[in-house]
């Protein structure tokens, strides 16, 4: 099964050399080696807001060749924790295969979830990280969940499941959760409310992002992901958060009375 590209040409260019150029554009000048890291949380708008974000953020850790992707449901469609299906992604940079083995190791670790296509043909929270990884990571394979539940139990059952599978490899896997965070507020509301988000992804305090967000409505749409994430993270020991960059459309647009805002975080 090959999945087309949804939002190529909008979101991210069509063109293959555009794209490229895109991608390349977004990253810092090269350092030192990237340390490894657990998880990274990046946002999924339109490159041209926040694909500076995602670059540095995929730059600024070492990429390895196996990654477990997941985002919200923005469309409604499909299960709950919905597995995209084995076969192969279409970006115009090439396709992306799925990781049949790593699909079949989650889906036996996570009674609730479930292999469904229709969750994955049209969102597009995903699907824009994978011209980062074709350019960053080429080789790659991944594994792909879309999120579309907010109940608690079923989102820590599939961060448990993603720990157990990944510390059964014997390769490293990068989880990579995709959320944008503070939507159609000021600038200034934004960056008040999704500072107590952003605090309890730092701590990796998965109840408390739950919680914070649930709370104070904080309209970060990726919260479920980064929950599962947050309690994969705890299960596998990683240590704490950094934030590697924050901001908001308005930098963009000039408007910052109805801004969308977006974090990019890396936890090691």
């Amino acid at each position: 099964m090959v999945r087309r590209a949804a939002v190529a040409g909008s979101f991210y260019p069509g063109d293959p050399d555009e794209l490229r150029r895109a991608v390349l554009s977004g990253l810092p000048a090269p350092g030192q080696p990237p340390p490894a890291a657990r998880a990274v949380l990046v946002p999924h708008a339109g490159y041209i807001y926040s694909g500076r974000v995602a670059g540095e953020v995929f730059s600024s850790v070492a990429l390895p060749g196996r990654f477990i992707l997941l985002g919200p449901n923005h469309t409604g469609r499909g299960a709950a924790l919905a597995l995209a299906p084995e076969g192969e992604w279409d970006t115009p940079l090439g396709r992306a295969p799925v990781d049949g083995g790593m699909n079949r190791a989650l889906l036996e670790a996570c009674s609730a979830l479930r292999e469904d296509a229709a969750a994955h043909r049209d969102e597009h929270a995903l699907e824009v990280q994978l011209p980062f990884l074709q350019v960053l990571a080429p080789g790659f394979r991944f594994s792909a969940v879309c999120v579309g539940t907010l109940d608690y139990a079923l989102l820590e059952e599939l961060g448990h499941a993603m720990a157990l599978v990944i510390g059964r490899m014997t390769e490293p896997v990068l989880l990579v959760s995709s959320s944008d965070m503070t939507h159609y507020q000021t600038a200034e509301d934004a960056s008040l409310l999704d500072r107590f988000a952003i605090e309890r992804v730092l701590a990796l305090d998965p109840a408390g992002l739950y919680e914070t967000v649930l709370e104070k409505g904080i309209s970060m749409c990726g919260f479920g992901p980064t929950v599962a994430v947050l309690v994969a993270c705890r299960d596998l020991g990683a240590r704490a958060g950094r934030l590697v960059r924050y901001t908001h459309s308005g930098e963009v647009t000039g408007d910052r009375a109805r801004v969308v805002a977006y974090a990019g975080i890396v936890i090691a």
